[in-house]
């Protein structure tokens, strides 16, 4: 299973959200990036998402987006394969 990166915050409902998909897929391993602890952080996101809103969800090294990306790639019938590189 490809190795799943996550940047997000305390109190973020999206970034729940997109951590129970995951784990809903078999995923049991999220690296999680603590943006709201370390500010170092958030500009790391920035710079490589050029998104400012968390989550941003890695998968590989595929940059997914946040929870509405990676939902759309589960409804399309997507997301399985992409975990599976």
């Amino acid at each position: 299973m490809a190795k799943i990166r996550m940047y997000s915050t305390a109190v973020c409902p999206f970034c729940l959200r997109a951590e129970m998909l995951l784990n809903s897929k078999g995923v049991t391993e999220i690296e999680k990036i603590r943006v709201d602890l370390d500010s170092r952080q958030r500009e790391e996101m920035m710079n490589k998402t050029g998104r400012r809103t968390v989550p941003q969800i890695y998968i590989g090294d595929t940059h997914v987006g946040g929870f509405e990306e990676l939902a759309a790639l589960e409804h399309a019938g997507k997301l399985d394969s992409l975990l599976a590189a």
